[in-house]
């Protein structure tokens, strides 16, 4: 690809990429800073239920079952003493190994009872979290969780996580490493196994892709970056609790994911960014948000079914055919 094709092309994503490198400086805030960084750390975990729902077509509730599970490794392990850095991986290939086991049997069922399977699990970890006090803390939870540790530099020296902006570059860094990790495997080809199984699994299965086994990988790799973000979200808050687990989080991923755009790489990121600024907006109505989120979801489903990603590829998609009829037509003319 050459250079002035490749900008023609990628300037979009080099804007939005200064446009997030700016923003502690756009809003210097704490609480916004506060509140885009968590949205950030929500964007990782809705990527990797866009993995399981949106390229894999399987309702998997379990998700936050799995955020728990990374976020009560690393506050367990961080408070033992061991580094961050290699307590949120090891939390994050824990999440994963019980995804493994518990997707076995799941995975065996379709539907509504793969739904309620997994969201059944999701209620499991939540109800262990609160009463296994002793290993858990309980409702409690655990507080005093470090902060990640400093990352000494040559020359520099180290760069600590005390400072709002600090912690926001953190969940960047690990929101693009996401996107980037994704990015390559849904354009490989075991992420044309994805989609072709969530298209029409028996038709994979007769081109010889193993349904089963590409099911699992995909559950296993979401639960990974669940528990990747549930290990930043206990670091950064510095407390942890069943909450963590609760079906209300599991569902606010969905309505982010299905709002963005499931089946997209930025669908996730603009669902989790655009609801949650739309949460805070919307805080005088207290309870009665869940209604506007109930109205915007049903609209969703029947006016872009692809979400805000969806429907603002579709209006490009029109703009460009628009541009080249009306090319056409000049070319005609001056012909």
């Amino acid at each position: 690809m050459r250079r002035g094709q490749f900008f023609r092309e990628k300037w979009p994503y080099l804007i939005l990429l200064v446009f997030a490198l700016a923003v502690p400086a756009l809003f210097p805030s704490r609480y916004v800073l506060q509140v885009i960084t968590m949205s950030c750390v929500f964007a990782i975990a809705t990527l990797g239920l866009n993995l399981i729902l949106g390229y894999t077509g399987q309702v998997s509730l379990a998700h936050a079952g799995f955020f728990a599970i990374g976020a009560y490794g690393v506050a367990m392990m961080t408070k033992a003493g061991l580094s961050f850095w290699l307590a949120l991986p090891l939390s994050a290939l824990l999440a994963a190994a019980v995804s493994f086991f518990v997707g076995l049997p799941t995975l065996r069922t379709r539907g509504s009872y793969f739904a309620i399977a997994t969201l059944c699990f999701g209620v499991i970890v939540s109800i262990v979290a609160g009463s296994w006090f002793s290993l858990t803390g309980g409702h409690t939870g655990i507080v005093g969780i470090p902060l990640p540790n400093a990352i000494p530099f040559p020359l520099v020296g180290e760069i600590g996580f005390h400072s709002k902006a600090a912690q926001y570059y953190l969940v960047l860094g690990f929101l693009l490493l996401t996107l980037f990790v994704m990015h390559r495997l849904v354009n490989s080809v075991q992420g044309l196994s994805f989609v072709a199984v969530r298209n029409n699994e028996v038709l994979a299965g007769a081109v010889g892709i193993n349904a089963f086994a590409t099911k699992l990988l995909s559950f296993v790799i979401a639960s990974f970056f669940a528990g990747i973000a549930g290990g930043i979200y206990a670091s950064l808050m510095r407390s942890v609790s069943p909450d963590v687990a609760s079906i209300n989080l599991m569902f606010n991923w969905v309505v982010y994911l299905l709002l963005g755009g499931a089946g997209t790489l930025a669908g996730p990121v603009v669902g989790t960014l655009a609801i949650s600024a739309l949460t805070e907006s919307l805080q005088f109505l207290a309870e009665y948000n869940l209604l506007v989120f109930g109205a915007l979801l049903v609209a969703a489903m029947v006016y872009c079914p692809r979400g805000l990603v969806g429907l603002v590829e579709a209006g490009g998609k029109k703009v460009r055919v628009y541009y080249r009829r009306q090319v056409g037509v000049r070319s005609d003319l001056e012909g």
